[in-house]
């Protein structure tokens, strides 16, 4: 059976007993349409939610939600089960199906904002080429273990491997600037101690809501996060505005690089080079 993500725009403060209320309702109408409402995120700043659901149609879906408490959704989006896991988590869930925070109160609502953040080998193909096949899996060992790591400890979640990089998402922007900062500082050392093979490795991340456009998930985000990792130099971290805002407070340097122009998007997008070299990793 397909599954959906639904998209409600309220314009206005949600008011989360009524949230609890609609999907309940929803529980007790759903049967009839052979739909199955798994869990919602609510992003109370925004006005918004978004519902998980498996239904044999986007129509039986919305069905749903109209006889059980007239909330229809603005958009309703097919989505790779597995994909939405992987952008969002798995996410443990209140009573009244609101998905929670990972690590926070006892039931502060996961917004579903998320930072998507790339990494990316310099020049891999080339590396191939030069130093031999097994060498180069050596090195992209090194490159996995070393973002893994890095993730496992600051709450990250792969979503995809790409072949010379890992795609990876993130409940706090603040996290994901952590993550690719120490993932530089091991980086640098393992230059340190293998002069001869060096691995430079290039990051980008972006922040945004689940489903921006396209009828794909983390439609634009991925793909400012994507454009911005192959803009950035060897070494480099480059984030996007919202990144750098969602991080203020968060003593974490950045620098400002001013508007980039990136494959892909029509207008000039803001970028920001975080200074990692100047962090200290605990």
């Amino acid at each position: 059976m397909p599954t959906y993500l639904d998209i409600h725009e309220f314009h206005e403060p949600v008011d989360l007993d009524d949230l609890a209320k609609a999907h309940v309702a929803d529980l007790e109408a759903q049967e009839k349409y052979g739909v199955n409402y798994l869990k919602y995120w609510v992003n109370e700043s925004c006005g918004k939610v978004f519902c998980l659901v498996d239904a044999p149609s986007a129509e039986a879906a919305d069905q749903v939600h109209r006889e059980a408490h007239g909330l229809a959704a603005q958009k309703i989006i097919e989505v790779q089960p597995e994909l939405a896991e992987g952008f969002l988590g798995g996410g443990k869930v209140n009573p009244s199906g609101a998905v929670l925070i990972p690590g926070g109160a006892a039931d502060d609502r996961d917004p579903a904002i998320r930072t998507i953040l790339f990494t990316d080998i310099v020049e891999s193909t080339t590396l191939t080429q030069s130093i031999g096949d097994e060498a180069a899996m050596a090195l992209l060992d090194v490159h996995n273990t070393v973002v893994r790591d890095a993730l496992a400890d600051l709450g990250g979640r792969e979503v995809k491997h790409t072949g010379d990089g890992i795609m990876a998402s993130f409940v706090s922007a603040a996290a994901a600037v952590r993550c690719a900062t120490r993932v530089q500082h091991e980086l640098s050392k393992h230059e340190e101690a293998h002069p001869e093979r060096p691995l430079k490795v290039r990051i980008g991340a972006a922040a945004g809501e689940p489903v921006e456009q396209h009828q794909d998930l983390f439609g634009s985000t991925v793909q400012l996060a994507a454009r911005l990792c192959s803009h950035a130099l060897p070494e480099q971290i480059l984030v996007s505005n919202v990144v750098a805002e969602l991080c203020a407070g968060k003593g974490l340097p950045f620098q400002d690089v001013g508007e980039v122009v990136l494959k892909g998007f029509g207008y000039p997008v803001r970028a920001h080079a975080v200074v990692w070299r100047q962090t200290k990793m605990t």
